[in-house]
């Protein structure tokens, strides 16, 4: 016999760090295009899971000498490859016992989004069809923390990143929905950010707002947050400033939000990156934030020892980029 109990016990088994429940009603007054009865609208339930990003993730970007970890396994890894493969276990689990579950991966397909209008307004609109009038059109895109928040995992931070009390912000979500109905978890009513913005001013784009905030209302809670300048937030993601991008290009210059007119210009958004995106590995939403809540005690998962132990890097370009040019040719009377 299937129950709230053994679906969240076998999600941990499998591979999940924090499971919750939501009852499909707390997402009355969610965007059409972002509500999930869209996709099922006879679900019941909602669950989501978590899946931790380690700290040692980070390590390599905190000291400046090793990106990879975060970028390959704790960006795309958890959303496109571990976190869809526990999803479809849970599922089948599920379907199993008669009841259907419909999975929501974290991963976007975003071609019916425009980004043109994204980038440069920071307004979402679709350029597909609804199949009948008055139904969301494809593909219906949720936000992860709102489902997060209403299944009672944790809150918004002031960063806009979620926050859990177990991990803070080292987390990423999935979802699934079922119709099978379960009693929902409470919303969660702790307080974990404590608005010190160090977020924003550690943020290498300057894209988290210090003074202006924006809100959602979800299940008659009012989540608050700073206003994020998503081209600011989406140029320094792919490494626009020289003084955190150890891989910049010297004399490349960004695209520029004027520039910016083609759909699919966002593949080129950085000329000056040589390497994946999250190059600055979160600096301020996550790394600060979690730095924060550490040494002020706000999270239950402990360590040994502060992941903070050096004073943070920023490059010196005025050096940098001859010391660069070197280095490539050294390396090219290696390779070559």
């Amino acid at each position: 016999m299937i129950t709230k109990e053994s679906i969240k016990r076998y999600a941990k088994q499998i591979g999940a760090d924090l499971v919750g429940i939501s009852s499909m009603d707390r997402f009355e007054g969610a965007p059409l295009q972002q509500d999930p009865r869209q996709i099922f609208p006879d679900a019941k339930s909602c669950i989501v899971l978590a899946f931790r990003i380690p700290r040692g993730y980070f390590r390599g970007i905190e000291e400046g000498t090793y990106f990879a970890p975060y970028t390959a396994m704790g960006y795309a890894g958890i959303n496109e490859i571990y976190g869809p493969i526990v999803l479809r276990e849970l599922c089948c689990y599920i379907e199993d016992h008669g009841y259907e579950a419909v999975p929501i991966p974290n991963i976007g397909f975003h071609d019916n989004v425009s980004w043109v209008e994204l980038h440069k307004t920071g307004k979402m609109s679709v350029t597909t069809t609804p199949v009948e009038e008055g139904r969301a059109a494809p593909d219906v895109l949720v936000d992860m923390r709102a489902l997060a928040f209403a299944a009672g995992l944790g809150e918004f931070g002031y960063s806009k990143v979620f926050l859990t009390p177990e991990f803070g912000p080292m987390q990423r979500f999935v979802a699934l929905l079922t119709d099978f109905e379960m009693e929902p978890d409470p919303i969660f009513e702790g307080k974990i950010c404590d608005r010190c913005k160090l977020c924003a001013r550690a943020c290498t784009g300057k894209a988290i707002s210090m003074t202006e905030t924006e809100y959602i209302t979800i299940a008659g809670h009012k989540c608050e947050y700073a206003k994020i300048d998503l081209w600011a937030c989406g140029q320094a993601y792919r490494g626009e400033n020289p003084e955190y991008n150890p891989f910049y290009l010297p004399g490349h210059d960004t695209l520029g939000k004027d520039k910016y007119e083609s759909q699919y210009d966002h593949m080129g958004l950085a000329p000056y990156l040589r390497h994946n995106h999250a190059v600055e590995g979160a600096r301020g939403c996550m790394r600060e934030c979690y730095i924060h809540l550490e040494k002020t005690g706000r999270l239950t998962h402990k360590f040994k020892n502060e992941f903070r132990k050096r004073k943070p890097w920023v490059i010196d370009r005025s050096k940098a980029d001859t010391e660069v040019d070197e280095t490539e040719n050294e390396l090219k009377d290696l390779l070559f």
